[in-house]
């Protein structure tokens, strides 16, 4: 993989990694007493903070047509990981109103990520174009389960 698309996946994943190894970590201080906001939040962390993040950086990286800026690949790191972050802190807190910005924060990382492989896969590899419906598929299963999420922090034990 080339420099620049190195550096486009970077941003995701060494904070995708740190959220797998810490959603493992939650797991395994809260297994002697189980509950379920710390059953949630280990799951959390690895599967959406964590090996999304990482697969929504790798696709990106390896299906953009073209890269995207240095800085505009930041915002949405940034944007992924803040979103995430507001959704932990606030269900955690029981602050409804913090999970929902977060959520708005995650749907607008993740039009920004969904806009970097628009127009097909690089160099139209015909081989690879399965690939970019997987990303595409990954995009519509996040941006599905934000809106359940927001209705579940309001339902699920407090």
């Amino acid at each position: 993989m080339e420099a620049d698309r190195r550096f486009a996946m970077a941003p995701f994943a060494a904070p995708g990694i740190a959220c797998v190894v810490a959603g493992g970590l939650v797991a395994a201080a809260t297994a002697p007493a189980p509950s379920t906001h710390g059953s949630w939040a280990a799951a959390y962390l690895v599967l959406v903070a964590g090996v999304a993040q990482v697969a929504l950086g790798w696709g990106q990286a390896a299906l953009a047509p073209r890269l995207p800026a240095r800085g505009r690949v930041i915002a949405q790191a940034g944007t992924w990981n803040l979103g995430n972050a507001a959704v932990l802190i606030g269900t955690l807190t029981g602050v409804l109103t913090l999970v929902d910005l977060g959520g708005l924060v995650l749907v607008a990382g993740l039009a920004l990520l969904a806009d970097a492989v628009r127009g097909g896969v690089r160099h139209g590899a015909q081989s690879r174009r399965w690939l970019l419906y997987g990303y595409r598929l990954l995009v519509v299963v996040l941006l599905v389960s934000i809106p359940t999420g927001l209705v579940l922090a309001r339902i699920g034990p407090n």
